[in-house]
């Protein structure tokens, strides 16, 4: 009998070492690459509600189309990631944060692997406040969970996957919105100033153009994973346009119409999940000002037209991918302090002389619109603390800013990353508004306005950057 249960015991031992030798996290053996997507239908319950991106409030009594949270999550063996780009206008760092919580309870990825973003379509619910509308409280409740659901949802399709990356190119639908303008061709600010320099939106052809005050970034960057034979699983792509409009809420704008529309590219499997992030557009949007304008098109037309042409700009980088069975990933995030454009007390006061002499709920004037938000700003903090992140994904680098970033900043963070390729997520983890650089800040505009969507320090995009090149070099140097 002892010689029987020397023998089981050694049995036994031997078969613990050998599941323990096979596991792919353990000891460096034999790591697989595996991924998982999922999209998460996030479209509130309950209309009307209101909705972001106009001066004033509107609301959404209908759903022209659905609208989601796009899940992908990678695990390298070692190391996991998530991302969840969601179809909102924007969307505050709180309920990202309990968002991460959530989800990290049900899956264990730790929250700093964790990317949320918002795509910025223009015909969803308000969960910011931001200018007239204010957030539907029953939706902010309810979508920190339908995100976490998706994350989790993602992580339990996890299955062994091919993964690869590669830049496409479409110019034809990224113009830069601000212009410059002839002396005595632009109107004063909202504070009564006639300091600016460049306009918003100048209209087609409009008095005064000079040209455009900056740059546009024309890449369609795509990160895609096949199952192991082969089979589309995932496609997370990244363009630097604002958003197209033209359709009424609630809608997903082009991002939706892409995610579709590369699937059908593809000619994928139901399961697979097409994902569109927003870029570095803060300044940019797919109207040319300095043409004619166009023929008048149906609700939809535009954004079909542009996801399309996107769509094959990203079929065409796909077919030139390497995919690799298995690739190194990493994250790294950093919380900074950045100042805050806080009005002065002078400036109260007149805000709310202004609102005092309103007419209306509804405010109608620029002049008016932006007291509310001067009033408002005026109990911010000095300081508020801005969360950026990096991720690798092998030779491939993925930059998370909680802003609606200038297209030159991304252009920047690109041609000095030490990972090539490199791509910026924007109104990722939080949202801190427009991210100007110091020099547009002086050439003014709608982006520069101080308001809740433009408050940071006049010098935050040169710290922003900074501090994102150096989570790059991290995630760089690391390795399984």
């Amino acid at each position: 009998m002892p010689g029987r249960r020397m023998i089981s015991w050694v049995f036994a031992g031997a078969v613990l070492l050998a599941f323990v030798w096979s596991e792919p996290s353990a000891h460096g053996a034999e790591k697989t690459f595996r991924a998982g997507a999922y999209t998460q239908d996030i479209t509130p319950e309950v209309l009307p509600v209101s909705v972001n991106g106009g001066m004033q409030d509107r609301l959404a009594h209908g759903v022209h189309d659905r609208l989601y949270a796009r899940c992908l999550v990678l695990d390298d063996g070692m190391t996991r990631l998530a991302f969840a780009v969601c179809d909102s206008c924007m969307i505050p760092r709180e309920i990202m944060d309990e968002a991460k919580r959530l989800a990290s309870e049900r899956t264990g990825i730790p929250t700093t692997h964790m990317l949320i973003s918002a795509t910025h379509t223009h015909t969803a619910p308000a969960v910011a406040g931001v200018f007239q509308s204010d957030p539907n409280r029953q939706y902010v409740e309810a979508l920190p969970g339908l995100i976490a659901k998706g994350i989790v949802e993602a992580h339990a399709r996890l299955q062994p996957a091919r993964i690869g990356w590669a830049v496409g190119k479409d110019p034809t639908q990224v113009f830069n919105r601000r212009w410059k303008m002839e002396p005595g061709t632009t109107a004063p600010d909202p504070f009564g100033r006639n300091t600016d320099r460049v306009k918003m939106n100048p209209g087609y052809q409009a008095k005064g153009l000079i040209e455009p005050a900056g740059p546009v970034d024309p890449d369609v960057s795509i990160l895609a994973v096949q199952t192991r034979d082969g089979k589309p699983l995932a496609l997370l792509a990244n363009y630097s346009l604002h958003y197209v409009g033209g359709v009424s809420p609630l809608s997903a704008d082009y991002f939706g119409a892409f995610a579709e529309r590369i699937a059908q590219l593809l000619e994928t499997p139901k399961e697979f999940v097409g994902i569109m992030s927003n870029g570095t557009s803060g300044d940019v949007n797919n109207i040319n000002f300095a043409g004619p304008p166009p023929a008048r098109q149906a609700e939809y037309e535009q954004c079909k037209v542009v996801a399309n042409s996107v769509a094959q700009a990203a079929l065409e980088a796909y077919r030139r991918i390497d995919f690799k069975e298995h690739v190194t990933l990493s994250a790294a995030v950093r919380e900074i302090t950045l100042g805050v454009r806080r009005p002065t007390a002078e400036e109260v006061a007149k805000a709310k002389e202004i609102l005092d002499s309103a007419k209306g709920r509804v405010l109608q004037t620029l002049p008016e619109i932006y007291a509310r938000e001067t009033v408002l700003l005026a109990e911010y903090p000095p300081t508020v603390p801005v969360l950026l992140q990096a991720m690798r994904v092998g030779d491939l680098g993925i930059v998370a800013i909680p802003c609606e970033v200038f297209a030159e900043i991304g252009l920047e963070i690109k041609k000095r990353s030490p990972l090539k390729p490199t791509f910026t997520i924007s109104l990722a983890n939080g949202y801190n508004g427009y991210l100007p650089t110091p020099e547009q800040h002086k050439l003014g505009g709608y982006e520069t306005w101080r308001a809740r969507s433009s408050y940071l320090e006049v010098d935050a995009s040169p710290k922003i950057t900074v501090t994102v090149l150096e989570l790059l070099g991290q995630v760089a140097s690391r390795s399984n």
